[in-house]
């Protein structure tokens, strides 16, 4: 009882500090009056939605991705999106590229004429709907122009939400300068305020992304598709820092598209619910700063799937809290960088999806797969740092992938959440991050965001959420409830399971990056050990926003 009044006093003190300094701050410009849902550069998604596959309809898939790291990043400055901490001395400048920053776009059709649904995952921290807006505007002046007669139902971006990549959101961009010129320029009223991320990086990224939409279009082509899932138990999975939410989705989820046309190469799109979050912080025993570009495992695990022949996807998925555990995967090697923890970590996850439905005989006859003389040789090495080698196909069990019929159901919904973190509407006043903040009333905050939920034939739901989604969220935690909950209090809305089915699973950072989506009732400022996701959240009104928003899509979907 004592630590619950600790928290109390401290959450009442943190937020009395915040709201006093945000409403310091004029409300300028930058907070729009307008509180409509804005439509434009919207896709609401498929119209009708289908039981089963119209007549003679089949998948069509088309993929395409593109590199983008700034080929000039030696010649000026970018920062790192996803650490700002006293191991960098609170700097994030990019100082070494170790591998690439991807955009990866899939194009799907399931041939019943309601039209195309494009998805597009880029490696960033996350990327916002309003940033999100203007690629949908480009990509839609580039269609009239290319494919002026193809229909599109849907256009999806979603962040990787890699730790190490250009700050395309704006709050690891030189923040605490940046902080200090905007405060000086508000109470002043001279200069004009500086945004946040780098815009003539998210000019190129735009440019690249829409383009990676419009070849995705060109690359379509006719086939089948299965499904396969596996449950490889918390030993690829840790919740790392919020103790509160129980549950834990430590499966991985693979779609395999196979082209009709044997000279296309097959497309492989995964679901993994962890941060890719290793490089950019500096250690100990890190050579260097940390401060190196990479896409984090995420791009190893597209490395080992490449290599096998397959073009590679990746969606995240309910992340809040949830971690890479790199206990089955480090091995207790000897690594020079931090970031060799996720390059470790992806090719064994890339290793483990190409084999989900392969016997142990076929894993070990496939050498991309099981390397004897690697093992081998690693085995040692772990023996001689008192460690143990864990060999990941060691007691396998294949799951079987099933065909997935050609049915794609989506829709879009917009969902207003009030802006209740005082620490987030500073932000907003400040321009120091791209939302469209508007105002309601004096002091009162709120912004529009997308929710979606899609089905593939009758065999997997997805609900597409915006942002950094907690797990108890999804399936049920200990978190929802009064006796596991920070404010001794029942959530009392129900889970996306609940709402939706079983066999439901997330998306994450799907059309915006709101930050964390946490249940109201066990929201405080007062404990920043186990609760530090609420200063990067909206508010303790976000989840229920959320949540409502799913219960009432899936009212209108009669769901």
């Amino acid at each position: 009882m004592e630590k619950e009044k600790q928290v109390k006093i401290l959450d009442k003190a943190i937020n009395g500090t915040l709201k006093a300094f945000a409403n310091s701050i004029k409300t300028g410009d930058e907070i729009s009056r307008n509180t409509a849902f804005d439509t434009t550069d919207f896709y609401s998604g498929t119209t009708e939605f289908l039981k089963e596959p119209a007549k003679n309809s089949k998948w069509s898939l088309g993929f395409s991705d593109v590199v983008l790291t700034p080929d000039d990043y030696k010649k000026r400055p970018y920062y790192m999106g996803g650490y700002m901490v006293p191991e960098n001395k609170f700097k994030n400048l990019v100082e070494e590229v170790v591998d690439n920053m991807m955009g990866r776009a899939v194009a799907l059709d399931d041939g019943s004429g309601r039209g195309v649904s494009l998805f597009c995952t880029i490696d960033c921290i996350g990327i916002g709907n309003k940033d999100i807006r203007v690629i949908r505007r480009q990509f839609k002046e580039k269609l009239d122009k290319i494919y002026p007669d193809t229909k599109i139902a849907s256009v999806n971006i979603f962040s990787t939400h890699a730790h190490s990549c250009v700050d395309t959101q704006g709050l690891w961009t030189e923040f605490p300068a940046k902080l200090l010129r905007n405060l000086k320029r508000k109470y002043t009223g001279r200069g004009v305020l500086e945004k946040g991320a780098d815009e003539q990086y998210l000019r190129f990224l735009y440019d690249r992304i829409s383009d990676a939409l419009i070849n995705a279009l060109g690359d379509m082509t006719r086939g089948e598709m299965t499904l396969a899932k596996k449950d490889v138990s918390d030993a690829y999975f840790v919740n790392k820092n919020r103790p509160s939410a129980t549950g834990l989705v430590t499966d991985i989820t693979r779609l395999t598209f196979t082209p009709d046309d044997k000279a296309k190469a097959p497309t492989i799109i995964v679901n993994l619910p962890a941060h890719p979050d290793v490089a950019g912080l500096a250690v100990k025993w890190e050579k260097g700063s940390g401060r190196r570009l990479t896409g984090e495992y995420v791009y190893y695990m597209g490395e080992v799937i490449n290599k096998a022949g397959y073009n590679f996807m990746f969606f995240n998925g309910a992340i809040c809290a949830i971690y890479m555990s790199c206990d089955a995967s480090a091995d207790d090697l000897k690594l020079e960088h931090r970031y060799e923890l996720s390059v470790r970590f992806g090719r064994e996850i890339g290793k483990i999806t190409l084999a989900l439905s392969k016997t142990l005989d076929e894993i070990k006859n496939d050498k991309l797969l099981y390397d004897e003389e690697e093992i081998i040789k690693e085995t040692a090495l772990s023996k001689q740092n008192g460690g143990k080698y864990t060999l990941w196909c060691e007691n396998w069990k294949p799951v079987k992938a099933v065909a997935v019929s050609p049915v794609l159901n989506i829709r879009i919904k917009g969902v207003k959440i009030p802006v209740k973190n005082n620490l987030m509407v500073a932000v907003g006043k400040l321009r120091l991050a791209n939302f469209n903040v508007f105002t309601e009333n004096k002091n009162q905050f709120a912004l529009w965001t997308e929710i979606g939920y899609m089905e593939l034939g009758n065999e997997l739901k997805i609900a597409m959420v915006p942002g950094e989604f907690c797990c108890d969220l999804l399936v049920g935690g200990a978190s929802l409830y009064a006796k596991g909950s920070v404010t001794r209090t029942d959530f009392g809305v129900p889970t996306l399971r609940e709402i939706f089915g079983d066999n439901t699973m997330v998306f994450g950072l799907a059309n915006d990056a709101i930050g964390y989506i946490v249940p109201d009732n066990d929201y405080t400022m007062g404990d920043p050990a186990d609760h530090y996701h609420e200063l990067i959240s909206l508010g303790n009104k976000t989840g229920s926003s959320v949540m409502k928003g799913f219960l009432k899509l899936a009212n209108e979907l009669n769901k």
